[in-house]
């Protein structure tokens, strides 16, 4: 299925790169976008078997996310965004799939992670209440995994938990108005007094442990991996493609370009140009290889059944945070050399300029954490981090 899914997906790119520039300026991904994704089964590429799910090879996945991001970064971003959630609802309680996927396997799922709700215990699981920021493409899902911290008799916090609330419980504000992945509509997400059940929520630290009860129905190899290795590499994949995208149009657009300055004569013959798609080339390559290569390593252990070393871990999160970097330096060489046409909003280079540098900010990016981490490991210090 894996390879029908990226077929499919080759098909409607045209299609997606002519909306482009509608959805960066309306601010959304077109429902007509949305639908053709989930024919194409983009969403449940990780998605559990039991519930119609293809339980892909996870390199599979971000194979799409990179061709999709190509052509539309704003459309990629919330492929890879929806799309990896199934995983994660694969490693909740039984009845909690059941809830979400029980009458529609299509039904899509959105997230804000930071752990600024509070869970305030009652009988038969917690009183949920807060306001979450960035939930990319929250309008296409019928449900929402969100953070929360548990808070204790005397008001202190006492546990981070990731928990599932239905649509009916909370309300979207529309509020995303940035300069780059436009078209995600990441709004926010606010909830009032509703109440989760216990079979909704999940300990991030279980979660951190490769731990989590939906494992008793979920026996597959997929739902063995790290959270901090399959989301991450999600949100840098759509950076990656958006990057890798952009260069395609970069080098079909000044293959034959002739300059009016400089002396002119075809920009291709010029060395410095040369040597420049060279440098954007071999970064791209290298954040591809790399990203893959361990994705590939974790899920074989997965599928031996053998436990996936720390080690493995860092590498893979290292190794994800130096791709953004690698493709930023990659898109910062191609905006520059790309001369003034670049500045003109609307353009390829100049969507995907702001759309890569966007996604760089996301927490999963941050670059210097993830690298301190490896780095501490080295020298033979404990790393105590839920993001590896």
């Amino acid at each position: 299925m894996s390879n029908e899914v990226l077929e499919s997906v080759r098909a409607l790119l045209p299609s997606i790169a002519g909306r482009a520039p509608s959805t960066d300026e309306n601010g959304r991904v077109p429902a007509e976008t949305i639908r053709e994704l989930v024919e194409a089964g983009v969403f449940r590429m990780l998605q559990p078997r039991r519930y119609g799910g293809a339980e892909s090879d996870p390199v599979r996945f971000y194979e799409v996310v990179r061709e999709i991001s190509g052509v539309c970064g704003s459309t990629g971003w919330v492929a890879a965004v929806l799309g990896v959630h199934p995983w994660q609802l694969g490693l909740f309680a039984e009845a909690a799939q059941d809830d979400v996927w029980g009458a529609d396997p299509d039904t899509l799922v959105a997230s804000s992670y930071a752990p600024v709700g509070r869970l305030i215990p009652v009988e038969g699981g917690y009183e949920l209440s807060g306001r979450w920021r960035f939930s990319s493409g929250c309008e296409h899902a019928s449900w929402a995994l969100i953070g929360g911290l548990i808070v204790g008799a005397e008001g202190r916090p006492v546990d981070f938990m990731t928990v599932l609330v239905p649509r009916t419980d909370y309300r979207i504000e529309e509020v995303w108005d940035v300069i780059g992945l436009r078209g995600t509509a990441s709004n926010d997400i606010i909830v009032e007094r509703a109440f989760v059940p216990e079979y909704r929520t999940m300990r991030n630290y279980e979660q951190a442990q490769l731990r989590g009860p939906g494992q008793k129905v979920n026996t597959g190899p997929l739902y063995r991996m790290p959270f901090a290795t399959v989301f991450t590499s999600a949100i840098t994949g759509a950076v990656v493609g958006a990057v890798a995208g952009c260069y395609a149009s970069y080098v079909a657009a000044m293959r034959d370009r002739v300059r009016l300055s400089l002396g002119g004569g075809r920009f291709a013959e010029d060395q410095f140009a040369q040597v420049a798609v060279a440098r954007a080339a071999s970064e791209i390559d290298a954040a591809i290889l790399q990203m893959d290569r361990n994705i590939r390593e974790v899920y074989q252990h997965a599928v031996d059944g053998v436990e996936i070393p720390m080690e493995l871990r860092l590498r893979a999160r290292r190794d994800q945070v130096r791709a953004t970097e690698r493709v930023l330096e990659a898109i910062d060489i191609l905006f520059k050399t790309a001369g003034g046409n670049s500045l003109q909003r609307g353009n390829p280079i100049e969507r995907a300029w702001r759309d890569a540098h966007a996604g760089s900010v996301h927490v999963a990016n941050d670059v210097e954490r993830a690298l301190a981490m490896y780095g501490k490991a080295e020298f033979g210090l404990a790393v105590e981090d839920n993001m590896i």
